[in-house]
């Protein structure tokens, strides 16, 4: 461990794995179903409202989606 306080590479690399697959879906379902609720608004309304809340859904999981892309900072340099 390098000592830094929070979830270790691999674990961040499952649960953003778990997000992508089972929370992201749920997100989109509850947010096209929230809209629905709505009176249709405008075409550029509707797509700002579907913009926003797209970027809107990663804000709270960015810690564990930074680095992930990368290889494992723990693994050193095997080859």
């Amino acid at each position: 461990m390098s000592g830094k306080p929070g979830l270790s590479w691999k674990a961040r690399r499952r649960w953003s794995l778990v997000l992508l697959l089972v929370g992201l879906p749920v997100y989109i379902v509850a947010a096209v179903w929230g809209v629905a609720q709505l009176e249709r608004p405008s075409l550029w309304a509707e797509f700002a409202i579907y913009v926003t809340l797209g970027l809107l859904w990663a804000l709270p999981f960015r810690f564990v989606f930074r680095g992930v892309g990368r290889g494992d900072p723990e693994a050193g340099d095997r080859n």
